[in-house]
C-alpha cells in the first residue's frame, strides 16, 4: 500500500480498508494544526491508486466499506474523483459505504447532480471539518470560509442525499469570543441539520499558531472549566436531531443517538462536571495529547 507520511482516518467509521488518494491537506493554514505542516499537497498517482486497490481486493475481495484518505480528499473536481470511485467499485463490486473526511470548501467545485452521482458510486458519508460557525471564529483560526459557505455547502449535501458530519472545535475562540462561537456554531449547525455533531476540545500543540499567539499574550486559551461551559452553552443552543459525539474534551461519557431525547440529561451531566469534575485531571490529559 502507498501510505505517506501523516494520513488521518477516521477512528468512527471502519478503519479497514484504507485508500489514499491524496496526500497533505490543500489549505493548511488552519492556527490549531500541524498534522500537515510538513506534507505538501498533491494528487496521489493513479497507478498507485490502482495497484492499491488491487491489493485491497486480494485481502478483502467483499469489502463493503472503504475510507479515503487523506486530508481533505475530496478537493478533487468530479472529473477527477469519479474515476476513482468507478475504479473503486471495478476491483471491489460490493461496495456500498464510501467515506471520507473533507473540508467545507471542497463542496463547492461540485454541482448537486455530481454529488448524487458521487453518492451513487458509494460516497455515502462524510465529514466535514467545520470547527466553527461563527465568522469571527472562523476567521480568526484561518478556516478560508464563513458560515454562509458552510450553510450552501451542507445544503447541496442534504440535496444530494449524501449524509455528513459537523465538528465543533471546543475552545478554539479563546476567551475572547468564546460565547458566540458556542451559540453561533449551534444555531448553524442545527439549521444545516447533519447526521452526527462532533465535538473535539482544542490542544494547543507545539508549532502551532494559536499556541504561539498564546505565548504572546494575543491569544487567552480557555480553562477546563471554561471549555466544558462553553460545551454547555454549545448544546443548549442546538437544536436538530443527531448523534451527538464528544472526543478530546471531558472524560465523561456523552456520546450516542437521538440527542434531542438526551439533550437535558447531557446538560445535567455537565453541570455536574463544571461543580465537581476534576480540573486537574482533564488538564493533564490534554497536556498527554500528542496530536489531533
Amino acid at each position: 500500500m502507498h501510505f505517506t507520511d501523516t494520513i488521518y482516518r477516521n477512528p468512527y467509521w471502519p478503519t479497514f480498508p484504507l485508500l489514499q488518494i491524496t496526500q497533505g491537506c490543500t489549505h493548511n493554514k488552519c492556527k490549531f494544526c500541524t498534522m500537515y505542516q510538513d506534507v505538501p499537497f498533491r494528487l496521489q498517482p493513479m497507478e498507485w491508486i490502482e495497484e492499491d486497490l488491487k491489493e485491497i481486493a486480494e485481502i478483502a475481495p467483499d469489502a463493503k466499506t472503504i475510507q479515503l484518505l487523506s486530508a481533505n480528499p475530496l478537493c478533487m473536481t468530479y472529473d477527477k474523483l469519479a474515476p476513482i470511485l468507478e475504479m473503486i467499485n471495478r476491483y471491489l463490486p460490493k461496495m456500498e459505504y464510501i467515506y471520507a473526511c473533507t473540508r467545507v470548501t471542497d463542496i463547492a467545485n461540485k454541482t448537486v447532480d455530481q454529488l448524487r452521482s458521487l453518492k451513487e458510486m458509494g460516497l455515502r458519508e462524510i465529514s466535514l471539518g467545520s470547527e466553527s460557525g461563527d465568522d469571527w471564529t472562523l476567521e480568526r483560526i484561518n478556516k478560508n470560509c464563513r458560515a454562509s459557505d458552510i450553510i450552501e455547502q451542507c445544503g447541496k449535501l442534504t440535496e444530494s442525499g449524501i449524509d455528513f458530519w459537523l465538528c465543533f472545535l471546543n475552545g478554539v475562540a479563546g476567551k475572547e469570543h468564546s460565547m458566540d462561537h458556542a451559540i453561533h456554531s449551534a444555531e448553524l449547525f442545527s439549521q444545516c441539520k447533519p447526521m452526527l455533531v462532533g465535538t473535539g476540545g482544542l490542544t494547543l500543540f507545539p508549532g502551532t499558531p494559536l499556541l504561539e499567539e498564546s505565548e504572546r499574550g494575543e491569544f487567552t486559551p480557555l480553562s477546563e472549566k471554561e471549555m466544558l461551559i462553553e460545551l454547555k452553552t454549545f448544546v443548549e443552543h442546538l437544536t436538530c436531531d443527531c448523534y451527538f459525539n464528544t472526543h478530546h474534551t471531558t472524560g465523561i461519557h456523552l456520546s450516542g443517538p437521538d440527542f434531542l431525547k438526551r439533550k437535558d440529561k447531557i446538560i445535567e451531566t455537565l453541570d455536574r462536571e463544571i461543580r465537581y469534575g476534576d480540573m486537574d485531571r482533564l488538564a493533564a490529559i490534554r497536556r498527554n495529547k500528542r496530536t489531533l
